[in-house]
């Protein structure tokens, strides 16, 4: 028989709350003061969960058991498939020496770090995130940074700190697509209330990195640039997300930030460089000592990821993959068993999609890669198996992490968090932040957190009086706050910069850079919502969409997806063979940092 969620187990929303955190309080402790390894506080805070959803909540055993094995095989497929592969091009890139040719290219821009992690950790993983999402911008810039030098604890921690203002509009703009379904607002109005939030976070954050790497005084020193870059950023991702849609924001705003930062920079620098402490005086700008062909064969791998990674995410191409290769798997024993409070079941499918996951964008662009670096076979399978091996534990947190997220979703306790947070009526705007960037933190997604709780959001704005909106718009404004301190996220950077068993100093480097950013959006929600209602989109709340149709409308097939599919490859292919072609073959000898041509 199927078992019915107890929303309030306790008979008090406050009691049952406390106790249904319990296991989040435990992952807060674990990695914050016992600083235990993110896999061993993960488990524990799998049992825990496990523990309060059998013997609090009255779920079966059984239901609670596949309910995070459902989650674990998640976590693995697809979200640990992009992690394998995008870190399996660079470290390609490594062993083949064409990452040597990418520092030099980019000392010649810039020798400072601090410009280093806007271009990369900014600019550059937004336009990962826009175009592909999970975990790809942490895993691709953290890593680069770590291998130009950075130290690898800065290199982690800056990048996860980047990656929230660009979050919101992620995979191409899949997060306010959800919220849109479940809400059933248009997702053109989301786009444009978020989109008149995230851009002051996204013109603050570039000086925020600078003086979280170098302090007030030197990061102060660099505020031309910084302006800059987020400026670029925050007026290109307001414009689009308000006149374009949720789908093009990060893409938009991430080239206009680049193009507009390398133009800077050649006409402004830092008077001094600046390193870290641990590292030697800086001597200015590098000389570029390599051709263009060169340059281009270095860097042709990452663009090519960047081609294949945003061409999976326009949907034609996407249901085209789908329609070749697509499995989903109902889960024997727990798909439909579990019932929500209003009786609708839950349904537990996995879904297989083999072709059309970013992962696989990502495999195709490291076939591409291969012959352009100037790898054989063997050196590929050596750099395949190495960097699965380096993974095995960040892989196996990941799943633990996605199990403790689903054990909340189905036990219900994730509703009773919800509810609670509801309760503090018309301060609910201020926590509805809060709300959003809990869910990002459990599952690691602002897709999955929008997905919880924006019908909740609805249903609270009813009742406080304040437009819907701004509710449903800052679950996912403050979401994207939560994701730098996600055990999931955290695990991703640790796997970039060999930080492994690590998790804890990367989650005290980053807490409280969380909480203050999302204590800043939970204010500006609440002004939104009570004194700058000027800011409130205007839309036709009389024809607003209900889930089922904008489902309807979100899943119809589109056309042209084959069309598309042959136009990534062409456009693929004779970028790998003019760098072949025009850049000699570089190759790392052994135990040393030289290079050498032939």
């Amino acid at each position: 028989m199927p078992w019915t969620q107890v929303v309030d187990p306790l008979g008090s929303i406050g009691l049952s709350a406390f106790v249904a955190a319990i296991p989040i309080l435990f992952l807060f402790w674990a990695l914050a003061r016992k600083r235990m390894k993110g896999h061993w506080a993960a488990l524990g805070a799998v049992l825990l969960a496990a523990t309060v959803a059998v013997v609090v909540y009255g779920m079966p055993a059984k239901l609670a058991f596949l309910a995070t094995m459902n989650g674990a095989v998640f976590g693995i497929f697809p979200v640990c498939w992009i992690i394998v592969t995008a870190l399996f091009i660079y470290n390609l890139s490594v062993k083949t020496g064409q990452f040597e040719i990418i520092k030099n290219s980019l000392a010649s821009i810039t020798d400072d770090r601090r410009m280093q992690a806007l271009l990369i950790a900014f600019s550059f993983g937004a336009f990962l995130e826009g175009a592909a999402g999970f975990g790809t911008p942490v895993a691709i810039t953290a890593a680069m940074l770590a291998g130009l030098g950075f130290n690898p604890l800065y290199a982690a921690g800056v990048c996860l700190v980047a990656n929230t203002a660009p979050v919101a509009f992620g995979a191409i703009g899949i997060p306010i697509v959800v919220a849109g379904q479940v809400s059933g607002l248009p997702d053109m109005a989301i786009s444009q209330m978020v989109g008149r939030t995230l851009p002051f976070l996204s013109l603050l954050i570039p000086l925020y990195l600078t003086i979280l790497i170098s302090g007030w005084k030197k990061g102060l020193e660099v505020w031309p640039a910084c302006l800059v870059c987020g400026a670029s950023f925050a007026l290109v991702q307001y414009l689009s997300s308000n006149f374009l849609g949720p789908l093009l924001p990060d893409i938009l705003a991430s080239i206009a930030s680049i193009v507009c930062v390398v133009t800077f920079l050649r006409y402004w620098h830092p008077k001094q460089s600046w390193q870290f402490p641990e590292e030697k005086a800086s001597q200015g700008r590098e000389k570029l000592r390599f051709t263009g062909g060169q340059v281009l064969r270095a860097w042709a791998p990452f663009i090519i990821l960047s081609i294949f990674v945003a061409a999976r995410g326009i949907p034609a191409i996407k249901t085209t993959l789908d329609n070749i290769f697509l499995v989903k798997l109902p889960i024997n024993g727990l798909n439909d068993m579990v019932l929500k409070a209003d009786g609708n079941p839950i349904h537990a499918l996995y879904t297989l999609n083999l072709l059309g996951a970013a992962g696989t964008a990502i495999l195709f662009a490291a076939l591409f890669s291969i012959p352009v670096m100037g790898a054989s076979i063997a050196t590929s399978m050596e750099v395949a198996a190495d960097t699965v091996k380096k993974l095995k534990l960040p892989i196996l947190t990941i799943a633990l992490i996605l199990g403790f997220s689903f054990i909340f979703n189905f036990s219900g306790m994730v509703i009773t968090l919800g509810k609670a947070f509801a309760a503090t009526g018309v301060l609910f705007p201020f926590f509805a932040a809060f709300l959003g960037w809990l869910g990002v933190f459990m599952t690691g997604s602002d897709t999955s957190s929008n997905a919880f709780f924006s019908k909740l959001h609805v249903v609270t704005a009813q009742q406080i009086g304040v437009d819907p909106v701004v509710l449903v718009a800052a679950n996912s404004s403050g979401g994207v706050c939560g994701k730098m301190i996600s055990p999931q996220s955290i695990a991703v950077a640790t796997s970039a910069t060999e930080l492994v068993g690590k998790e804890s100093d990367i989650f005290r480097f980053t807490l409280k850079h969380s909480l203050l950013m999302t204590t800043i959006i939970g204010i500006m929600v609440y002004l939104q919502a009570y004194v700058f209602t000027w800011m409130i989109p205007v839309y036709d709340k009389a024809v607003t969409a209900v889930p089922a149709a904008a489902t309807a409308a979100a899943t119809a097939p589109p056309s042209g997806g084959m069309t598309y599919l042959v136009g990534t490859f062409a456009l693929a292919l004779p970028l790998s063979l003019l760098s072949i072609a025009t850049g000699k073959r570089v190759t790392a000898i052994a135990g040393t940092d030289a290079i050498h041509f032939h």
